[in-house]
């Protein structure tokens, strides 16, 4: 599990792209402290394991479900990417549950200044834009933000400096990619209300006093 508060920026020094896989390697510098062969590391909000590792890079396999939900199938070396080590049992949880199990991708509509923040409005397909409410959380390139607004295909983040200036929203533009991972509990409710065994009618909550 992830916080969605990213650590640093990463840049790509090397990808092989194969039918069906890739394998990436990420130049950083703040993430080896303590980083051990299969530990998870998000890059751009997804889940990665780390393979090999020296002092200053690090290499992971990217599976086919990955590339084809998220960016990195369009990944190429330079590109920079956020990074996250998975959260440590006393660490601070600073942001929210973030899984790095990306749902799909969304597109940048429109970026506007607004005095000391900003405003990324991100269009998405219906079955992302389900599962996201007002000032619910949603995962921007693993980035843990807080919708501000939203209508039936796109939603609006405001984004202070500090995230901005340390992560890779400093480099998008309209037009651009992000990947997006939804709320985790958003799914699993719909899945306990949806579940004919155990589907939550009027009669079963005035069973269970409501």
């Amino acid at each position: 599990m992830f916080t969605g508060i990213i650590e640093e920026v990463g840049k790509i020094v090397n990808i092989s792209h194969h039918a069906k896989s890739s394998k990436i390697t990420i130049g950083a510098k703040k993430i080896f402290d303590d980083l051990a062969l299969g530990d998870s590391i998000s890059t751009n909000g997804v889940c990665l394991t780390v393979s090999d590792f020296t002092h200053s890079q690090f290499t992971a396999d990217i599976m086919n479900e990955s590339l084809s939900r998220s960016t990195l199938g369009s990944s190429r070396v330079g590109h920079l990417v956020n990074l996250e080590r998975a959260i440590s049992a006393n660490g601070r949880f600073g942001g929210h549950i973030v899984s790095g199990h990306i749902d799909g991708t969304g597109k940048i509509i429109n970026i506007k200044k607004e005095d000391n923040a900003t405003w990324y409005t991100i269009g998405a397909h219906k079955d992302i834009m389900n599962y996201i409410v007002e000032k619910g959380s949603i995962a921007i390139d693993g980035i843990s933000l807080t919708v501000a607004d939203l209508t039936s295909s796109s939603f609006k983040v405001s984004i202070i400096p500090h995230t901005i200036s340390n992560t890779i929203l400093n480099d998008k533009k309209i037009g651009d990619k992000v990947n997006l991972e939804n709320d985790l509990f958003a799914k699993y409710i719909e899945k306990f209300i949806l579940n004919d065994n155990e589907r939550i009618t009027k009669t079963k909550l005035t069973q269970f006093g409501f």
